[in-house]
Order: structure tokens, then sequence, then C-alpha cells
């Protein structure tokens, strides 16, 4: 069973949904990074979505894309992520999903991309811009199926078309909360229910909603209808709101820990 398996079935043991907390590796510095990893893990984040740095994060709202230009600024590269990962592997169980548009990838090459993260200690990836029909260019170059491929829906996906992106996922699925970029407002929690509950009628795996969940009554009405919550754009504008804190990792621990409390069903 595979280490995000293992921490959804000990989840729905205790009732918990669970907290993903989205960070850009690097950011605001590569050293600060690490201890902002160590700070959300220790502070109960269940899965850690670690974002590789890219220059055009188009399905990312101004915060992250500002959040890639300074850790692109610190000269963070795909491998450099992977180097975090590692990191911390060597110090928690914590699930790290690798967070990343295609082209980074693509350049280090779908074979060399699945050994590395393996090695680092990854336990999936989530490709923003490659949709399932041309995944398989990616995955057909895997030597073997320990590393997660987890899929996005929508509110806009028809339910048949659900059906056949959760077919080609593992881990869990990313339920994008509403059409628009992250970071956007608007969350409408009665839209989120109802399209989750659509998506869990096609598949038996995890749903993870993320999109516009900042505040610890929507992780709370999230993870009522789903498995988990994902939190990116609010952990990544308290980052840049105290870039220069000596106490930014504690900062973050604290938000997290609000957030977590809030999973308890």
């Amino acid at each position: 069973m595979s280490r995000l398996a293992r921490l959804f079935a000990h989840l729905k043991e205790k009732r918990e949904g669970a907290l993903v907390g989205f960070v850009t590796a690097g950011d605001p510095t590569p050293d600060m990074s690490l201890h902002i990893l160590r700070a959300m893990a220790e502070a109960g984040v269940d899965i850690i979505e670690l974002g590789v740095p890219f220059s055009d994060p188009t399905a990312d709202g101004p915060v992250i894309q500002r959040s890639s230009a300074r850790a692109l600024a610190h000269g963070m590269t795909l491998e450099k992520t992977l180097d975090l990962c590692r990191a911390m592997r060597r110090e928690t169980d914590v699930p790290l999903v690798v967070f990343s548009y295609y082209n980074p990838i693509l350049a280090m090459g779908g074979t060399r991309f699945y050994e590395e993260s393996v090695r680092a200690g990854a336990d999936a990836v989530l490709v923003v811009d490659l949709p399932p029909e041309e995944s398989q260019e990616l995955v057909g170059q895997w030597s073997g199926n320990q590393l997660d491929f987890i899929r996005l829906a929508a509110p806009t996906t028809p339910t048949d078309r659900m059906a056949a992106i959760a077919r080609d996922a593992s881990g869990f699925i990313y339920l994008v909360s509403m059409t628009g970029v992250t970071g956007s407002a608007g969350l409408d929690l009665s839209e989120v229910a109802a399209t989750a509950a659509r998506l869990k009628q096609v598949t038996s795996l995890p749903v993870c909603v993320g999109f516009g969940i900042s505040q610890p009554e929507h992780v709370s009405a999230v993870c009522r209808a789903a498995d988990g919550a994902v939190v990116g754009s609010a952990f990544e504008r308290l980052i840049e709101e105290n870039l220069t804190a000596g106490d930014l990792p504690e900062r973050m621990a604290r938000y997290a820990r609000t957030l977590k409390a809030a999973t308890r069903l």
C-alpha cells in the first residue's frame, strides 16, 4: 500500500479530512523553504504539494506567480525541488507531491524524472497541463509504479469525462473548486459538494478539493463533502506578507494548525 493510501485509510478511521498544503519550492529562499516545510509537517499538514517554480504558471493566480518568480530568482529548478523532497523524506513520513507544469519534466526526461523522484522519496506527481490523452508520453517512460499520478477534474468536467480521468489516476483526484486560477475568490461550497458527489459516483479514489480555500470554515465544509482540502495561495500569501520575518516558519505552523483542526469531522 502506498504512503498516500495508508494516510487516507488512517484519516478515514479517525473521521478526519486531509489537509493538503501547497508551497512553491525555494520560496522565499531555498534555506527558508526547508524550514517552512518542516514547520508545516510538524503542525499537522497531512500532504505537502511542493510546487516546481515555472516561468509561465498559467493555472496560477498572482500570488503563486510571484512565488515562482522569487524562487526562480534564487536559482530553484526541478532538480533542486527534488533535493528538498529528499531532505524532507529524511525527517518525515508526510506524503510529498511534486506539483509541476510539464515543461520542466520534459526537459529532464520522463525516465530520469521518475527515477529521481522515487529516489528523492516523492510519492506522487501532479502535472497541471498534461491531460490524460497526452500523458502516456510521460508515464510510458516510467520503469515502475512507485509514483502516483494525480489527475485533475473541474466543475465543468462532464461525468463521463470524470470517469475516464479517474481510470488513469492514482493517489487521489484533485477537484478544482471553480473555473479560474488559483487564489480566485467566490468559492461556492454548495457547488463544490455537488461536484464532489458527482465525482465520487465514478471513482473510489479519495477526492481533494482546491482553489479558493483559505479559511477554517472552508476546510470544514469541504471535508464534509470530500476527502481533503488543498490550501495553496493562502499559504503563499502568508509567505509573501512575511518575507523577512525570522519567525515565518512558526507563523506558517500556526496557520496550518488552525486549518488542520477544521478537518476533524
